[in-house]
């Protein structure tokens, strides 16, 4: 089953194996700076929560972000005296650059990350990750705005954070509550696709990977915390803020000019492969009809304010034509953004120009209503304009509809091969070299491949597609996406 015009470029998600591995399932990072004094008792207590309360295999990652104190020596005994701690130093300050570059070179499939002062309560930390584990959702973060969160701060702060959810809100349409709260999980496969498009470095990289991942539809889990806030915290509120507002213009900016790629990072509908058998079901039908309802809607009111507005100055086709032009052009321009999806620069012209001859043709069913009401009536009242021009723009409405959707802007996937993922894991399956840009990440290694890679140097996953798919590979070169031609024979392809 469809439900946009791009298939999805991850696999769907699945539970990771119970059971001891060799790799960690979890890998948690602590950026700190200059935390010399809190940053012992932070990992001691982390790591004893993580032994009793954990039933995967974990590590804990101390990131300093160029710390100039003694925080590096006390990083370097903990991890010589704890087997489940890692020391990482960057030369470079911004929490955003530590966790982009932990996370880059981690190999664990769930990775997650804390602030130091251990403010969330830990008891959040399995709920946190389990839906990640269960292959349920893609990323995870706590929340201190979810009305069971239990908060402890000051009113400064409260108002702070409230008042910055509610610019993303309004801004940037966030659905997630707290953007902030230094408690967040990933997937390691999303992370891989998904950080590459995440810019800043700083505060702001938490923000700005949540409003990337919700826009291109990856599902994002919600866990309430109880947090008390550290009064000895040294982030500089106002220059956060600050950097934070450039973040969100930087970021709305790119969506309103489609220049990001979002459809690399989208999942195909349903995990049961039976979602994506189904055959010929409109893409995303119910959601274009309300889409364009809306546009519709807001379109008649601006147009019967154009219309009484130029009907001051000249006679009711002249009125009507000119309405309809400048109402039909704003008309195109959101329906090509807000309905269909199509963004960026590339074919607008076009679209345009198909878009007035649609104009046209509501044109000439509201002209011609217009020159029906004048045959019958020789001064027919204003409001009795109004009234036949209403029925006959829903009637052009209708019209409209149905030739944007099937010759505006077509499904781009009707031009080409229906699209089916077959995942299977097989040490004979044949192999070949042709390759093609933007091919489906392969199927999510589990965290048991992750420990038994070297012992299968030829298990690989297929992905057949109307076109043949680039080949890649994850970090672990011994699980690798081969091709597979659209003629190809093999019986396991349907």
């Amino acid at each position: 089953m469809r439900t946009d015009s791009s298939p999805g470029t991850l696999p769907a998600r699945e539970h990771l194996p119970a059971g001891d591995a060799g790799t960690p399932v979890l890998d948690v990072v602590i950026p700190v700076y200059n935390e010399e004094k809190d940053l012992q008792p932070c990992v001691l207590r982390l790591h004893e929560h993580l032994k009793r309360t954990f039933p995967y295999a974990f590590r804990i990652t101390i990131a300093d972000n160029a710390s100039t104190d003694t925080t590096p020596l006390v990083s370097q005994r903990l991890e010589a005296e704890i087997p489940e701690v890692k020391a990482f130093r960057l030369e470079q300050k911004g929490r955003g650059r530590a966790l982009r570059t932990v996370w880059s070179a981690s190999d664990a499939p769930i990775l997650a990350y804390m602030d130091v002062d251990l403010s969330t309560d830990l008891n959040a930390l399995l709920p946190l990750v389990a839906p990640l584990i269960s292959g349920h959702s893609d990323l995870a973060i706590g929340s201190r705005l979810a009305r069971s969160s239990r908060v402890v701060r000051g009113p400064k702060r409260e108002f702070i954070s409230r008042a910055y959810n509610l610019i993303l809100r309004g801004s940037l349409q966030a659905r997630f509550s707290d953007a902030q709260c230094g408690f967040k999980a990933i997937r390691r496969d999303v992370a891989q696709v998904l950080l590459p498009l995440v810019e800043d470095t700083g505060w702001f990289f938490d923000t700005e990977m949540l409003v990337i991942a919700e826009r291109a539809g990856l599902r994002i889990h919600e866990v309430p915390v109880d947090w008390v806030d550290d009064p000895d915290s040294t982030v500089h509120i106002v220059k956060t803020a600050t950097e934070d507002l450039k973040g969100v213009w930087r970021v709305g900016k790119a969506l309103a000019s489609g220049s990001l790629p979002l459809d690399r990072i989208t999942r195909p509908f349903g995990d049961d492969p039976r979602d994506r058998e189904i055959q010929d079901v409109p893409t995303g039908l119910a959601r274009q009809l309300v889409g364009f309802c809306v546009v519709g809607g807001l379109s008649t009111l601006f147009y019967l304010v154009l219309y009484s507005a130029f009907r001051q100055f000249g006679g009711s086709q002249i009125a009507n034509a000119l309405a309809l032009l400048v109402s039909a052009v704003a008309n195109t321009a959101a329906n090509r953004r807000l309905t269909f999806g199509v963004r960026g620069r590339g074919g607008a012209v076009r679209h345009q120009a198909q878009g007035l001859v649609v104009f046209g043709i509501g044109l000439a069913l509201t002209s011609g209503s217009l020159a029906a009401l004048n045959a019958a009536s020789s001064d027919p009242a204003h409001s009795t304009e109004l009234a036949v021009l209403i029925a006959a723009n829903l009637a052009a409405t209708v019209l409209r509809f149905l030739l944007f959707r099937a010759w505006v802007f077509p499904d781009r996937d009707d031009d080409q091969p229906r699209s089916t993922v077959v995942a299977g894991h097989s040490p004979s399956s044949p192999t070949h070299s042709t390759q093609q840009p933007y091919a489906p990440l392969p199927q999510r290694p589990t965290a048991h491949q992750y420990a038994t890679a070297p012992q299968s140097p030829y298990e690989t996953t297929e992905f057949r597609a109307g076109e043949a798919a680039e080949q890649r590979s994850w970090r672990d070169a011994t699980v690798q996406l081969q091709p597979v031609r659209p003629t190809d024979t093999d019986p396991r392809n349907s």
